[in-house]
């Protein structure tokens, strides 16, 4: 089965280079080219496909907007956004709405071809090392979340997120509705389990692993 895709770039001359790009591939069936993002959602609705391709910038709804839409009308296809600039901020969000690929317009086509084959695949597809640290930060801080909840308790989690900002442990207590006492203890134990010593080592591995 081809990899069935849906294009969205409000540049017609690009869009009409794309689907060119795609309809030259073999094992590729472009199901729609769409000028903006509303009409790129209505695509993916229609037609179903395994990949979506996404311009960041677009009038009315960006790339990320469309992501957005995406996620919350669950719409099951791999997104891959297509920018000619980026911010590490946009590209943390793009990755936490649900973007498998990134490629800059300055990259060649046959990169492109690339990332869409491997994010049809399952995998994950970055363009530069800007983009990979970018990346790698918002992995790395899902990672550490996950191990947190593996190694701290919800209530410890929540302490954490207080200790960072810079809440005393008598407001803690009053907040959680505990004694100040068992607010100790459950630093006492939060400070064993991460391997740290005092509150001003916990709030720097909090921050070194993105949980505050």
């Amino acid at each position: 089965m081809p990899i069935k895709i849906v294009v969205a770039d409000d540049h017609p001359i690009v869009l009409q280079g794309l689907r060119h790009l795609f309809e030259r591939q073999p094992d590729f069936l472009v199901a729609a080219c769409c000028v903006d993002a509303d009409a790129a959602i209505d695509a993916v609705r229609a037609h179903q496909p395994d990949v979506v391709i996404l311009d960041l910038r677009m009038p009315g709804r960006s790339g990320l907007d469309a992501l957005r839409c995406l996620a919350d009308q669950k719409l099951t296809c791999r997104p891959v956004l297509l920018t000619a600039a980026i911010t590490q901020d946009q590209v943390l969000e793009a990755v936490k709405l649900g973007a498998r690929g990134l490629v800059l317009k300055e990259s060649s086509p046959e990169t492109l071809v690339a990332c869409v084959r491997r994010v049809y695949q399952g995998e994950q597809w970055i363009d530069q090392d800007t983009v990979t640290r970018a990346f790698r930060t918002v992995l790395d801080r899902e990672a550490a979340t996950r191990e947190a909840a593996e190694t701290l308790t919800t209530r410890e989690i929540e302490i954490v997120g207080m200790i960072g900002q810079g809440v005393r442990n008598r407001v803690i207590a009053d907040r959680l509705s505990i004694s100040e006492g068992t607010v100790k203890v459950h630093l006492h134990n939060i400070y064993e389990k991460l391997g740290v010593d005092g509150r001003l080592e916990l709030v720097l591995f909090a921050q070194q692993k993105g949980l505050i």
